[in-house]
């Protein structure tokens, strides 16, 4: 019997088009012990049917979850709680790809004390901007210690027991998880990027949040303007 100890939970909603193949690129992972439950939310499409298929051969655990990535979240996680072994839940969004080595960089930032953290993100499409965003929006989670949901957030099991969860809000459930989060300690921020994939319209999310982080870096970047290099240290990479 496989003695699962990271917990993968992937919030999906209308994902058949692309479902199997994320599936696929979590294989290494459920391989060396990570359990994946996929929630939906109440796909339309093809996504529970090809779930369904996947079940025992790419996927653990497929339930149904009301509607909404924080509930759908919430849901798997409780499902994480029925094996005691796993002692730590990564958030995976369906369109986002982990490095290979994902369950050995956590395991490596957890047994250096970190409580939660989350990858660097590189987001892959045809707009030249989107890999400029992609560096603001780490470059905006190393200075803040807020961690979004595209960045695959993972948490100690016991700490996302403490913090309750995420709320059950519609939106930026992710924000409000991480601002709980770093009140106990700062997040662990790998820097071995996974893939966000974003095609055609849907790239106009990223862009849409990433020009945000591109606004808020180059404000912080004049009202720094003269401070001393000794106290810029968050714009190294590579390090938490």
């Amino acid at each position: 019997m496989t003695r699962h100890t990271l917990g993968i939970v992937l919030p999906v909603l209308n994902e058949g088009a692309a479902l199997a193949r994320h599936l696929r690129a979590l294989q290494p992972l459920r391989k060396r012990g990570a359990l994946v439950v996929v929630v939906d939310g109440g796909s339309t499409d093809t996504t529970w049917a090809i779930a369904q298929q996947a079940l025992g051969s790419l996927t653990d655990t497929l339930i149904l979850a009301p509607r909404g990535r924080a509930a759908q979240m919430n849901a798997g996680a409780k499902v994480c709680q029925n094996h005691p072994q796993i002692q730590t839940l990564l958030f995976l969004h369906a369109d986002t790809q982990l490095p290979p080595e994902a369950d050995k960089l956590i395991q490596q930032a957890m047994d250096a004390g970190a409580r939660w953290g989350r990858f660097d993100v590189h987001i892959r499409g045809r707009h030249p901007m989107l890999r400029v965003i992609g560096q603001m929006m780490n470059w905006r989670s190393r200075l803040t210690g807020i961690a979004t949901g595209d960045q695959a957030l993972f948490v100690k099991r016991r700490t996302f027991d403490a913090v309750g969860g995420f709320a059950p809000q519609p939106l930026m459930e992710d924000i409000d998880l991480s601002q709980r989060l770093k009140c106990l300690g700062p997040p662990a921020c790998l820097a071995r990027a996974g893939q966000h994939f974003r095609q055609a319209l849907g790239a106009a999310r990223p862009l849409a949040h990433g020009m945000a982080d591109v606004a808020f870096a180059c404000s912080l970047c004049l009202g720094c303007f003269g401070v001393a290099t000794g106290r810029t240290l968050w714009v190294r990479k590579g390090t938490p």
